[in-house]
């Protein structure tokens, strides 16, 4: 050993070869096994699924440049492949009990699989790599994972080297007869396939790790222990997760007198002379992937699952999960297959087929929807409208998406509805391609300029609303002064649209010339301005890290302002308070002044409010709600505005908000309007955002006479803002594992939402009420694989909830201060997970181990301020005998 040891240090010192070294006429006789495993992130190896390919492995050197020993060509064989289950199993859960290797792998991969190859090792690097040119790709891949282990470095230090996962950086550790490789597999160059979500909370976060050792003996290779480590994580929920794990293994058994050298100058002419069918071949691997022969067509998937799919079961995960069942086979289908389906499915069902067509965002897929709606036809309206917010929800969106978008836009759309709703989505999909770097494309630069053109050349306030909309979705830096512009110096709906839609925005965005026009509007420098945009401007100047003066002028404001937005202004600063929110700090600083933090000025009376909270604080993610009402001096109501945000430490979502307005309704009961406010058209409208896609806001009634009739009419019923089905999570990774096989991993999640809202008045007994309705079904599925062509393994995981949040507000405006009750209240919830470990050969044969948990999680009344609560008390002791008297 010590012999050996001098030999591999001297011949390291001398330079002899700077590469493993083989003798001349020998044979080495060796052990070969490539393990591979798929299971939970945290569980042990010994009951994962997966396999074992073991065989024994004859390398001999062939030729020796005589000009240079570090120049050698080595043969390596396999032979006697066995393959098995990577951990024991009783024969009744073992899929390959009974089944020859031949059987199992077939016979024209084994005989290909156990043809030698060559490879040409130049210092220890492999050069060239030969084989024969109609290797089936997946035994060729083995191979190359094989052939990788023989590249090999005897000194410290990086490099950037090719090997089956493509050209990655390297780093070696030498000690004395040890060597350990290091791959970084994130720096590999090689062909890869797949997406991640556009939004970091909905994506998967990924980690891997390659290390290799070799222990050396002789200036050769005696043992090579080599393991890959893939882990995928859900970053909305880290518990659910996958892992991937493949080991090799190859050990020295016996040295033994082995064929002679082939003489030759040339390493071409040595070759020829071997076997004149070798040719040389990329060592970095194919991508394979083996063919689905019992896979239903897309037809009949559909048939098994449109029952799931009416309008009335989209609140249920099951029509979630047969959503994104059937996306996965959209992704696999030619444009006829879908049109096929398309063409033959009723009006019921229609609308959740555009759903799942549309977000395959296949270009198959993107062609068929195209090709089937008309624009020029406004009955079919209903589809055209989820088609484009399907678009909106896109995942990964393509610049075709927004290219067919545009091209539309320029062409005939027989609905005027459709036409503002399709370039608010337009918006949508200029931000989601812009934050993956794509604001430079052409079709971005063109849908960029026609909306900013057009704004600026609007007349008509309903073409500069749809502008707008656009913009609030867009968020780009260059529309910023034109907000600003529109925020100050219009009217009413316009005006408040431009500050919402600068209240989107990131605070780093925001200049000195952002800061100066928000006071003014505010404070009403230049002109009267109407509540709803001046408290608008007043949440942008404290959520924009307000400087001491800023916050001490809104607070000196308070009192000065009218009744209800004094009330309203108190409690968004108590908000911040309570909640912490960043500009609590300079708050409390200006608190302390005597002139600002008096009880005059704390003592306002009013029903307006402003309150923040949790609806769930974890380790992954935490999501918050905000609740703002602000009322008219009459009582009645002039903006509800609910907000969700769900937040990690690097990514925040706005994953709803639901905004009710009203105005100029004073004349109905005969109030006095606020200042500011004498001349407002009746209106009531609502606005939504989900998942931070602004959508078309819904109009109850505009003036006096719709409202009347409408009132006359209504019959109470919830106005639906949104239904349908949204691909939210949608990941997709190809991972080339270094013994050869192909992983990959899969995780979608899918929801099926209807948010309705409403607004009621009953004159007699002076009571308005709104509720928002949220009914939402969440299903993920998560599906990691490993397919070796002859053999599959892998891991499904799924999480299926189902739950409605109900946000009401009561008033009472019979007497002033008026009477409010707030109510966010969620329903009991069930929650399942379910893990399925599985192997499966072509022939069917398959074992699976399924565990699952199904629990109730309990409803919930999320508190609000304790001032709320007291007024509950009141409501609801005087509303007993009127609920049911609604016009």
């Amino acid at each position: 050993l010590v012999n050996s040891k001098t030999l591999f240090v001297f011949a390291f010192q001398t330079g002899h070869t700077t590469g493993p070294s083989l003798n001349n006429d020998k044979l080495y006789k060796f052990a070969y096994s490539a393990e591979v495993y798929v299971d939970q992130v945290k569980a042990s190896l010994q009951k994962s699924a997966g396999y074992r390919i073991s065989s024994g492995v004859d390398v001999n050197l062939l030729w020796r440049n005589p000009d240079n020993d570090d120049d050698q060509l080595i043969k390596i064989t396999v032979r006697d492949v066995q393959v098995e289950n990577v951990n024991e199993r009783p024969a009744a859960k073992n899929i390959f009990k009974g089944k020859s290797t031949e059987k199992i792998i077939g016979k024209e991969y084994l005989e290909a699989l156990q043809r030698p190859i060559v490879l040409e090792l130049v210092r220890g690097k492999v050069k060239t790599f030969y084989s024969y040119q109609n290797e089936p790709g997946f035994t060729q891949n083995i191979k190359r994972g094989l052939a990788s282990l023989f590249q090999l470095q005897l000194h410290s230090g990086a490099a950037r080297e090719v090997d089956i996962s493509g050209k990655c950086n390297t780093t070696y550790h030498v000690r004395q007869d040890q060597v350990t490789k290091i791959k970084a597999l994130d720096s590999c160059e090689i062909e890869k396939e797949g997406f991640t979500s556009h939004n970091q909370i909905l994506d998967v976060s990924t980690k891997a790790t390659s290390a290799t050792i070799y222990v050396l003996e002789d200036s050769f290779i005696k043992s090579i222990k080599a393991e890959e480590n893939y882990v995928l994580l859900l970053n909305s929920r880290r518990k659910t997760g996958a892992k991937i794990v493949s080991k090799q293994r190859l050990e020295l058994k016996s040295v033994q007198a082995g064929p002679g050298l082939i003489a030759g100058k040339q390493v071409a002419s040595v070759i020829k002379t071997l076997d004149s069918s070798y040719v040389a071949v990329s060592l970095v691997a194919d991508p394979v992937k083996s063919e689905c022969k019992k896979c239903p067509s897309l037809s009949e998937h559909w048939q098994s699952i449109r029952e799931h799919m009416y309008p009335e079961k989209l609140s249920k995960a099951e029509a979630a999960r047969s959503f994104l069942s059937f996306i996965q086979n959209i992704r696999k289908a030619t444009k006829e297959e879908i049109l096929q389906i398309i063409r033959s499915e009723n009006k019921e069902l229609l609308p959740q087929v555009v759903d799942a067509v549309t977000s395959a965002q296949t270009p198959a897929s993107l062609e068929a929807i195209l090709e089937f709606l008309d624009f020029k036809d406004a009955s079919t309206s209903t589809l055209q409208e989820r088609f484009l917010y399907a678009c909106g929800f896109a995942s990964h969106p393509s610049e075709m998406f927004l290219k067919s978008l545009t091209a539309k836009f320029k062409g005939d759309i027989a609905n005027e509805e459709i036409r503002e709703t399709l370039v608010i989505v337009m918006g949508a999909l200029i931000r989601k391609l812009c934050e993956k770097e794509g604001c430079k494309l052409p079709a971005v630069v063109e849908a960029k300029r026609l909306i900013l053109s057009r704004l600026e050349k609007a007349k008509k306030d309903d073409n500069v609303r749809m502008y707008l909309l656009a913009l609030k979705n867009a968020l780009l830096p260059e529309a910023i002064p034109l907000l600003l512009k529109y925020a100050e110096s219009e009217e009413g709906p316009i005006s408040n649209l431009a500050a919402t839609a600068l209240q989107r925005y990131d605070p780093s965005f925001f200049t000195k010339e952002v800061k100066e026009t928000m006071n003014r509007i505010y404070h009403q420098n230049r002109k009267v301005h109407e509540k709803t945009v001046r408290t608008t401007a007043a949440a942008i100047i404290l959520n924009s890290n307000p400087s001491y003066m800023e916050v001490k002028n809104i607070l000196l404001s308070i009192g000065e302002l009218p009744l209800e937005m004094n009330k309203y202004m108190l409690s968004m600063i108590q908000d911040i308070l309570h909640f912490e929110m960043p500009s609590s700090k300079t708050v409390r600083q200006v608190l302390k002044d005597m002139r600002a933090h008096n009880y005059d000025r704390f003592s306002k009376m009013g029903s307006s409010s402003a309150y923040s909270g949790y609806i769930t604080r974890g380790p992954d993610v935490s999501s918050t709600y905000s609740l703002d009402i602000l009322y008219s001096g009459s009582g009645i109501l002039r903006r509800s505005n609910v907000n969700i945000h769900i937040f990690n430490r690097n990514a925040e979502l706005h994953a709803s908000q639901v905004v009710i307005e009203a105005q100029g309704l004073e004349s109905i009961i005969a109030a006095t309007p606020d200042e500011g406010e004498e001349n407002l058209d009746s209106f009531a409208g609502m606005s939504a955002i989900l998942f931070d896609v602004q959508l078309r806001p819904v109009t109850f009634f505009q003036g006096y006479g719709d409202l009347m009739s409408k009132m006359l009419s209504a019959t109470g019923d919830p106005i639906n803002v949104v239904k349908g089905l949204i691909l939210l999570t949608d990941y997709s990774q190809e991972i080339q594992l270094q013994s050869g096989p192909r992983a990959s991993a899969e995780f979608l999640g899918g929801l099926a939402i209807d948010i309705s809202g409403g607004m009621e008045f009953s004159l007699w007994y002076r009571e308005s009420k709104t509720n928002v309705k949220n009914r939402v079904a969440m299903f993920i599925a998560g599906n990691t694989e490993v397919d070796s062509f002859f053999v599959k393994t892998g891991m499904e995981t799924t999480l299926e909830a189902e739950t409605t949040l109900d946000f009401i507000s009561t008033v009472q405006f019979s007497q002033y201060p008026f009477l409010v009750c707030i109510q966010m209240d969620r329903v009991e919830s069930p929650f399942r997970r379910y893990v399925t470990k599985y192997e499966s050969l072509p022939s069917g044969r398959r074992y699976a181990a399924r565990r699952g948990k199904a629990e109730l999680l309990a409803g919930n009344e999320y508190p609000l301020h304790q001032e709320n609560s007291n007024m509950c008390r009141k409501v609801f002791g005087a509303v007993s005998d009127s609920s049911s008297s609604w016009f």
